[in-house]
């Protein structure tokens, strides 16, 4: 069990990953992240942002340039595996069980979100956990036109790769001794992740106890 709860720890820790696996170990979770419905809780953004940062400092023996294009290929594929998923199962997904590696309430919260921002959901949700991981699905659930789909697919990865990947780069060329702030840096990137999360949760909680409120009288 002890074992088991180290690998789970090194799987969860970007620099770990970053130093042992390299830009394939990136990719790896990249891709399962954005296109298979148990990849939602793995270390996406600030990932990507170290990623960019280790190029930068040397840290990873792998240039920017490939560091990108694998990061943006591994994003675009993983949404692509994840419609088709979506497409295939449809609306047994939203009758399947939960289990450890599959929560109900997130298709739902896909399905919320896209039907509040559309196929933009694909874009806007690149940038929001767990939604990064369903909204591709939901996606194909509802059968969105391929063609917008592939669109929206690839301008939200390379939004999405572009500003993290490119901007810990950038900062670790100009600023090389941000490295020693880099525990500080993934709490913040993960608070402004995971706000609009706690926002939408917020809401609901408001709106369903409203509602309570209102069938009481």
């Amino acid at each position: 069990m002890q074992e088991f709860l180290m690998s789970f720890q090194q799987l969860m820790d970007p620099e770990y990953l970053l130093s042992h696996g390299g830009i394939y170990i990136v990719c790896l979770i990249v891709f399962a992240e954005t296109g298979l419905f148990f990849g939602f809780f793995l270390p996406g953004d600030y990932l990507l942002f170290l990623a960019g940062l280790f190029c930068a400092l040397g840290k990873i023996d792998v240039t920017i340039t490939t560091m990108y294009f694998g990061i943006l290929a591994a994003g675009i594929f993983g949404n692509f595996v994840g419609y088709w998923f979506g497409y295939r199962t449809g609306p047994m997904l939203f009758k399947r069980q939960d289990s450890f590696l599959f929560k109900r309430k997130y298709v739902i919260m896909a399905e919320e979100f896209y039907q509040k921002y559309g196929g933009t959901a694909l874009i806007i949700g690149r940038f929001v956990p767990i939604i990064r991981t369903f909204a591709p699905i939901f996606a194909g659930v509802v059968k969105l036109n391929f063609r917008k789909f592939v669109l929206f697919n690839i301008i939200g990865a390379i939004l999405w790769v572009s500003l993290l990947t490119l901007t810990g780069y950038f900062l670790g060329v100009q600023f090389p001794w941000i490295i020693d702030y880099v525990e500080y840096i993934i709490v913040g990137l993960i608070v402004i992740a995971f706000l609009p999360i706690a926002i939408a949760l917020l809401k609901r909680w408001l709106k369903n106890r409203k509602k309570n409120k209102h069938n009481k009288q």
